[in-house]
């Protein structure tokens, strides 16, 4: 099954969920005219602890959420019955695989629930219904990324490609890789916001883990809106190879408040080859009156940290950042690639009930996929078990989490470790390079 984006968006609500809202003397609908679009906004905001909206961010904010199906639940007895009590946001994507494929999923974002409505089981029914939607639609996974980390476990999602923040000490850090053969030129926002969606486009099938980035996103990285708070701090370079093709792009802010000297953070830097990356961090790491670099969204395994001399220069954090949910194991696991043959019984259970079963997976020496669904009490011979939830399947599908850690962790049983991490484990690390 297909869908198309203004279908996923306008879909009818699930019955389960509404019914288990309107127990709770609530209602939920999509919020689709002007009028409920702002106050669902304004119910975001609130959600996320950011300041009541005005006018000149309901425009600015319009691009941003017109894309998305916007559920809210609303409270008929409260003193705003017009503002959501709690609000979940949904958008058609597609996320990146080993295999240099791309998969479509559902993207979810603005998860809030109001101080005053907590502990209803709301966020657990808009989810469970989001995740049946996504399930009727034929989409193979759903995707998030998480402003807290105990939230979407009980849900069946994982960290399933990690970040890195990078803290480095310019003055200690040195550089070892030489110069690159092109050239780096200082451009306008507005052209890095022209060349940023190509070059993403170039790089994203690449990077298990990665998604599309929705257009206005490239806004807020560049602060265009019009409602962006100091705007003109961010500074956008380009790297063009020797041929003249832009190859890199990069963007920063500078912050020279006391004591100097500066710290640049880089909101973002996309390289299409391995000179353009060399260049634009050499620029960074050497930028004058530069003390420290701060990078955030970074791969766990940044060649960076080989082309500086001092690497005890760079201080780097690892956190939870792509969170993945699979709602049909067969569709998923066909979909990517595999760097070996072999074959598993997979033995899920599901928190919600939407992928629960006994699943034959059967890797080919090409690495593609056959996938069948089990009959209860169907012999199987020699092919080794693996028993997980649907949280763990999840975890190791981008191939950055070894089923390995997973079974020493007491998250996977096999008697096969060996060969089962194996086979799902990936060539390339699983990176996403932003928030959504």
């Amino acid at each position: 099954m297909t869908v198309d984006a203004e279908t996923f968006r306008t879909a009818p609500l699930d019955e389960q969920a509404a019914a288990e809202i309107a127990a709770c003397g609530l209602e939920v609908r999509l919020a689709e005219d002007e009028e409920s679009t702002l106050a669902w906004r304004a119910a975001v905001r609130r959600g996320f602890q950011d300041r009541e909206p005005e006018e000149r961010n309901h425009e600015a904010g319009r691009p941003g959420t017109a894309y998305r199906r916007r559920l809210g639940v609303y409270d008929a007895a409260g003193a705003l019955p017009d503002m959501p009590v709690a609000t979940f946001a949904t958008w058609l994507s597609e996320l990146t695989v080993p295999g240099g494929r791309a998969v479509p999923a559902s993207a979810i974002s603005s998860v809030t629930v109001a101080a005053t409505h907590r502990r209803r089981g709301l966020a657990r029914s808009l989810m469970a219904g989001e995740l049946r939607e996504a399930a009727r639609a034929g989409l193979p996974v759903a995707m998030l990324t998480a402003s807290e980390a105990t939230i979407y476990g009980r849900f069946g999602f994982a960290a399933a490609a990690a970040a890195a923040t990078w803290r480095i000490d310019t003055r200690r850090a040195g550089w070892l890789s030489g110069d690159a053969p092109g050239r780096i030129d200082y451009v306008s926002r507005e052209d890095a916001r022209r060349i940023a969606p190509e070059l993403h486009e170039r790089i994203r099938l690449r990077l298990p883990g990665e998604v599309i980035v929705p257009g206005p996103h490239w806004d807020d990285m560049l602060r265009l809106r019009g409602d962006a708070e100091a705007a003109g701090a961010v500074r956008a370079i380009q790297y063009r190879d020797a041929a003249g093709e832009i190859q890199g792009l990069a963007a920063f802010t500078l912050d020279r408040t006391p004591p100097t000297p500066a710290t640049l953070e880089v909101v973002f830097l996309y390289a299409a080859t391995d000179d353009a990356y060399a260049a634009l961090w050499h620029f960074l790491l050497e930028h004058d009156l530069v003390g420290t670099v701060v990078a955030t969204e970074r791969s766990t395994d940044e060649p960076l940290w080989w082309m500086i001399a001092d690497q005890r220069a760079a201080e780097i954090r690892l956190r939870d950042h792509q969170y993945v949910r699979i709602v049909d194991v067969a569709a998923a696991l066909q979909a990517r690639r595999y760097e070996q043959a072999g074959s598993v019984v997979l033995d899920v259970t599901d928190p919600l009930g939407i992928t629960a079963g006994r699943y034959l997976l059967e890797v080919a020496d090409d690495g593609t996929a056959q996938v069948r669904i089990l009959r209860e009490g169907e012999a199987t011979g020699s092919v080794p078990l693996a028993s997980l939830g649907i949280a763990e399947l999840s975890a190791i599908y981008l191939g950055g989490v070894r089923v390995r850690t997973l079974a020493a962790a007491g998250r996977i049983r096999t008697d096969a470790v060996d060969r089962v991490d194996a086979l799902f484990r990936g060539s390339v690390t699983p990176c996403l390079t932003f928030w959504y």
